[in-house]
């Protein structure tokens, strides 16, 4: 009688340790499981809160950015600088363009293609003219709040000449790197 005692201790520990580890195991699969979830929220709000990522449509910010392009905006930008590109919103639609002037500059555009920003020549690496869509000559106060914005492409791009002022509410974001897709 000694005998079946043992073996059904031996049985009872089997069982408690199967089970001890069924829990453990279901522990740790809930541990994975939030952890994903919360990985996949922060990622999320990253994607959609603090970074935008969108493909850009046409040349207007030729040879910079080409059209395919994927371009990535931190949307966090508590200011902007001249020569900054930005993604911005106008009349429904999202454009890209370089800060030229900010509130209270003057732009001032004449008819032969000079660009000055309080007086001052704007020169770099822009190929193409900056021509007013006119052929007049052009002179622009900008608004406090807002930001004057061309495209690179100067003759092929729509900007602050077609819309004037963009509102800083309008600016989405700042231009951090661009992911070239042709060839892909």
């Amino acid at each position: 009688m000694s005998h079946p005692k043992p073996r059904k201790s031996a049985d009872i520990a089997r069982v408690i340790s199967r089970r001890r580890e069924q829990v453990v195991t279901a522990q740790e699969t809930w541990a994975l499981v939030r952890r994903v979830l919360l990985l996949a929220v922060v990622g999320y709000l990253l994607l959609t809160q603090v970074f935008l990522i969108t493909q850009v449509e046409g040349q207007g910010m030729f040879p910079a950015v080409k059209d395919g392009d994927l371009a990535m905006v931190y949307r966090l930008q508590g200011s902007y600088a001249r020569n900054d590109v930005v993604a911005y919103q106008a009349e429904g639609q999202r454009y890209f363009g370089r800060i030229i002037a900010q509130g209270g500059d003057e732009v001032q555009i004449d008819t032969t293609g000079t660009l000055l920003v309080n007086g001052l020549i704007q020169t770099g690496e822009i190929l193409f003219p900056t021509n007013t869509r006119d052929g007049e000559s052009y002179r622009y106060v900008v608004p406090e709040g807002c930001v004057y914005v061309l495209g690179d492409y100067r003759t092929q791009t729509v900007d602050s000449r077609d819309f004037g002022a963009i509102s800083l509410d309008d600016v989405e974001g700042k231009l951090i790197t661009i992911l070239r897709r042709r060839g892909l």
